[in-house]
């Protein structure tokens, strides 16, 4: 889990990099990084060490042993809800205020507490169980008793650490670092020089040397250091860059490197680039809080009107106490455990949905909180896409070969190596004039034939790029014996960029291979078998600046010196000659969402290019404005060049992703794509996916760097409309430095947004940044290290397993394992959670606040007395074993099926007004209560005046009633356990009356001869249809001329 400094290349998958810019770090603030100094590592030697570095150990606990229970309990009770349930069971130990029974205040608490504390403990187990597996990886450590096994959690600074894989790869290799940045190309590390001669590598821990290197810091592109060799005769000084360092989870194609340890645990730039998570608290959550404050404050309004109305006789301020407790109801403390238990349900069902296999809920504590996503931010790479290119154009500009004719393009090149081959056969000596006009300096005014223009273009695709072969055993043949013989069932290709990959590929299944390269030269097989070898001269690599990339080879065969170019069309249409097709053919095949790139090439004679690499050479060892006059040379070559051919590659999208940010899209739900790419290629895939639909335009945001260019660039974005951003983290960083306001605003108004080349943090502040600015719910996507900061800042983190780990995946709330799952995980799963939690809750509120109001009817009937009007087991069997299985069966309600819930993404829109808990649903239902509570009690009271002693029995048996009534007219599809919950209540209830009546009825008198009587029933009966029958009309008519959305769908 550290930085390491190669011996020899590597795979290695634990080790962290060092980078850093001079000065401070402008994000230290964010990471803690003020008190981190720069630091003297001897190899092999921790012992030597100048300072205290951290433990290299991962922890992600919330607690541990002794802070478990006092941190969950402060949890608990540092919000209102459940701290006034606490004030309530404490103050029955006060003999004044007592009403009843301990075990009715405590029991519901202990409750609620219980499960609370089982949850969490399972959440820390499994949260140290991951820990422990990490922290307990093995690796090997290079030591004076020789190689040694260690854990991860015991590697220290200094230590020097091996990793195999077979093979030995002599002076680079090649590493990714899809989980830092979230780029999944291959890029290249060199070796520190002077220990490539040493014999072994044992002799590490022999020779007096150091690394110096920065302090820690969270520039993941940057690293300064410098390698000394004391006992050197003289003493070896070598700079230490980026170049030459491994990061932490990189991985490494062969070879063995030996790697000295310079960063640990939470010094790591993983690490520092992993925001802290914070507790997440659901929206719905505080939504709940807020009603159950106002319940509150209903109480103490009710409290103080029975005492005002007493006259504030006597002691009043202990009745004010003793009315708060028997009008405790009102603030249901069964709402809590309703709503914990739903989410369990809701959290399990999402888990068993077939069609979305694998998913798993990390977080079960606001399932909901997916019904009401505004903004879902996306990552590209491995999320919308594969990250596997494939070639898809060819264009000449006379003639394009799409997949469907590439067998011609195979054809041709079969032809022009076939006249070679004659050619090498013929003793005249003249090479054929197809070959002799492409070679040519002034070939581009010689009109050539297809197969002499396909030839070329193929060889220049062929020749400019970075990729690398690489040999690897398959067990039938090892290295050695397939590196010998170019064997292609042990070949793989290794590149800064799977573009450059997928064109090498392409060249290969047309017929021209490359078998092998090394940092100076280049062996191309051709369909006949013959390896041509080419020098590799000059290399100028693809920079975000420059947008191209340039090699200069000479064709060993001939002596022929030949610049190839291959770049991004707005920069080569400067370049090549003159013609009129660039541009229109480069519109229309990024219309296709696919990857342009222009290919361009120029003869140079062996005098041209001597004087070039004189200026050129001359430029490089220029102490001032070396970057400056090295372009400067290097564009003196970039002129008149012959434009050669188009190529056209697609980045092949994840499994439906087009139908499904259609259906996000149609769901109200804007999309924006944070990428740690070019802005080319992200722009391709907003393309290709349809995040950008045909019919909007796209803003692309120039570079800016100064406050006047962003107000610039802000009003010409402003005068567009309907219009998609695409816009750099450098400008972007600009932009929220002098203009956050007005860019946030602007932003927030665009369709679609595409932020390219963004930091992990940074995706994490443009995450904050619309949860500040506009109040609504987001959702962060991502697959990667680099997309963990985002998803935990996100209301919502859902993360893909994919090919760059499951570190994103274990970081999330969610966990998938395709794209594709996000739509029925939102349209179905969050739409169904969120509307059965605020019917549950709704429901468990009214409950309450029925008993409630019967209670305040029965004590201003008996003058205003502090009398609970139901004891003991009656209170706590009424929220529990009479009505609590009917009314948490509308877990399982639902108002459409699936299916229909993602034909029509319209329906999810309707939620993110809020509208299922709102201030009006609760106002209605706080008024059904009061209705349904004064119509039950006064009901009892005039239908039974001669047997008022019966009271409790009558009122008691009406209410129950009343609830299994009232959760089957709110009940919109059936399902069997409902029935189920419904008759297995009512059972019970009778089953109280007659066999534990003496036990229930110990302060209210319940008779099995007057329960059993004719009036009884009838007059029972009576009481609850005027209590549930309006109600039904009400809403059969409202449905009836005010149907809601969903109501034609299902008729």
């Amino acid at each position: 889990m550290t930085d390491n400094i190669p011996l020899q290349p590597v795979r290695h998958k634990k080790r962290h990099d060092n980078k850093r810019r001079d000065g401070c770090c402008p994000w230290s603030r964010c990471c803690g990084g003020g008190d981190f100094r720069p630091r003297t590592v001897w190899l092999g030697h921790p012992e030597k060490r100048e300072q205290r570095y951290p433990r290299n150990v991962i922890n992600n606990q919330k607690y541990n042993f002794f802070t478990f229970l006092p941190g969950v309990l402060f949890n608990q009770f540092k919000y209102f809800f459940n701290l006034y349930f606490l004030l309530l069971a404490c103050s029955q130990f006060v003999n004044e205020l007592r009403l009843g029974a301990l075990y009715t205040y405590w029991v519901p608490l202990g409750f609620v507490l219980i499960i609370t504390i089982v949850r969490e403990a399972v959440e820390e187990m499994r949260c140290f169980l991951r820990d422990k597996e990490v922290n307990s990886q093995i690796y090997s450590k290079l030591s004076t008793r020789g190689t040694v096994k260690v854990k991860s959690s015991g590697i220290q600074v200094g230590d020097l650490i091996i990793v195999e894989k077979v093979g030995l790869l002599i002076s680079s290799c090649f590493l990714r670092t899809d989980q830092l940045d979230g780029e999944t190309d291959w890029k290249l590390r060199l070796p520190v020089a002077c220990t490539q001669r040493l014999p072994i590598a044992a002799d590490l821990l022999q020779i007096r040397s150091f690394v110096y290197a920065e302090e820690p810091n969270i520039d993941i592109h940057n690293f300064i250091g410098t390698f000394t060799r004391e006992d050197g005769d003289p003493p070896v000084n070598e700079s230490l860059s980026i170049e030459n360092t491994l990061w932490a989870s990189t991985v490494i194609a062969s070879g063995t490197v030996v790697g000295v340890v310079i960063y640990t645990g939470k010094e790591l730039r993983s690490v520092m680039n992993t925001s802290n998570p914070r507790h997440k608290i659901g929206l719905f959550d505080l939504e709940v809080n807020c009603l159950t404050k106002i319940l509150f404050g209903a109480l103490v309004v009710v409290s103080l009107v029975m005492v005002a109305l007493q006259h504030f006789a006597g002691r009043w301020y202990l009745q004010i106490f003793r009315f708060l407790l028997l009008f405790s109801n009102i603030v249901p403390i069964s709402l809590r455990v309703n709503l914990d238990m739903g989410k369990m349900v809701f959290s399990w069902m999402i888990k068993k949905d077939s069609k979305i296999p694998g998913t798993v809920v990390r977080a079960s504590t606001f399932p909901e909180q997916l019904g009401r996503i505004s903004y879902l931010l996306t990552d590209k790479t491995g999320t919308l896409t594969q990250n596997e290119m494939v070639f898809r154009r060819l264009h000449l500009g006379t003639v394009a070969y799409g997949m469907d004719s590439m067998d011609e393009v195979q054809s041709h090149v079969f032809s022009a190596y076939t006249q070679v081959i004659v050619h090498i056969c013929n003793t005249s000596g003249s090479p054929p004039q197809d070959l002799q006009a492409s070679r040519a300096p002034g070939a581009t005014k010689v009109r050539k034939t297809i197969s002499s223009r396909v030839h070329e273009a193929v060889k220049a695709i062929a020749l400019v790029h970075n990729v690398t072969p690489v040999y690897e055993s398959n067990g039938v043949t090892d290295q050695a014996e397939a590196e010998m013989h170019y064997e292609d069932t042990c070949r793989v290709y290794q590149a800064s960029s799977p573009d450059e990959v997928s064109l090498v590929q392409w060249t290969e299944s047309v017929g021209l291979t490359l078998v092998g390269r090394d940092q100076s030269s280049m062996q191309m097989r051709t369909p006949s078998g013959q390896i041509l070898n080419f020098t590799i001269l000059q290399i100028f690599p693809f920079t975000y600046e420059s947008k191209r990339m340039g090699i200069i080879v000479r064709d060993e065969s001939t002596g022929e010196i030949t610049f190839y170019m291959k770049g991004a069309d707005v920069v080569m249409a400067g370049i090549v000659q003159y013609n009129d097709w660039l541009e229109e053919e480069c519109g229309n095949m990024a219309r296709e969402g696919l990857r342009v790139l222009v290919v361009a090439k120029k003869s140079l004679t062996e005098e041209q290019y001597q004087d070039f690499e004189a200026r050129y050479v001359q430029a490089k060892l220029s102490v001032h404005d070396r970057s400056l006059k090295v372009a400067t040379v290097i564009e003196s070559l970039e002129m008149e060049m012959e434009l050669l051919c188009l190529t056209g590659v697609e980045d092949q999208l994840q499994a439906d992703v087009r139908p499904t940010l259609e259906i996000l899209r149609n769901a109200g739900i804007k999309v924006w794509m944070l990428t740690g790419d070019k802005l080319e290629t992200a722009n391709c895939t907003a393309k290709n996916a349809h995040l950008v639909t045909r019919n909007q335009d796209i803003h692309v945001f120039r570079p800016v760097t100064t406050r006047s260019e962003a107000h610039l660039e802000l009003n010409a974005f402003r005068r567009k409309h309907d219009c998609a951003l695409v816009i750099s983290g450098d400008s972007l960083e600009v932009c929220l430095k002098y203009y956050e306001y007005e860019f946030m605003e602007l932003a927030c108004q665009c369709p679609a947004v595409v932020c390219c080349r963004c930091a992990p943090t940074q995706k994490a502040q443009i995450v904050r940044l619309l949860q500040e600015r506009t109040g609504k719910l987001t959702c962060a996507v991502g697959d990667g290290g680099n997309d963990v900061s985002m998803i935990q800042e996100a209301d919502c983190g859902v993360g893909v397993e994919g090919k760059e780990g499951k570190q994103a995946s274990l970081a999330a709330d969610f966990s998938i394992t395709q794209f594709k799952h996000l739509g029925r995980l939102l349209m179905v799963h969050g739409r169904n959670s969120y509307k059965r939690s605020a019917a549950l809750s709704q429901f468990v509120i009214h409950r309450s606040l029925c008993i409630s109001t019967m209670q305040a009817v029965f004590s201003s009937v008996f003058y205003f007395a502090s009398v609970p009007l139901y004891q003991g087991f009656l209170i706590i069997g009424y929220s529990t074993i009479y009505t609590m299985f009917p009314v948490f069966s509308l877990v399982l309600d639902k108002d459409v099926k699936s299916e229909v819930a993602m034909l029509y993404p319209e329906l999810y829109k309707d939620l993110l007004k809020g509208r299922p808990l709102s201030f009006k649903t609760f106002l209605i239902w706080v008024l059904i209560s009061i209705y349904q509570g004064n119509i039950i009690m006064y009901g009892a009271l005039l239908l039974f005046e001669s047997e008022f002693v019966h009271i409790v029995a009558i009122s008691f048996t009406s209410l129950i009633l009343t609830e299994l009534l009232m959760v089957a007219l709110t009940v919109q599809t059936w399902h069997w356990l409902m029935i189920v919950a419904e008759l297995l209540s009512l059972a019970c209830y009778i089953a109280s009356l007659v066999f534990l009546h003496e036990f229930i009825g110990k302060y209210s008198f319940f008779y099995v001869y007057f329960i059993a009587t004719l009036s009884f029933v009838w007059k029972v009966t009576a009481i609850t249809l005027v209590s549930c029958l309006p109600l039904y009309i009400l809403k059969y008519l409202r449905r009836r001329f005010s149907p809601p959305s969903y109501s034609k769908l299902t008729s």
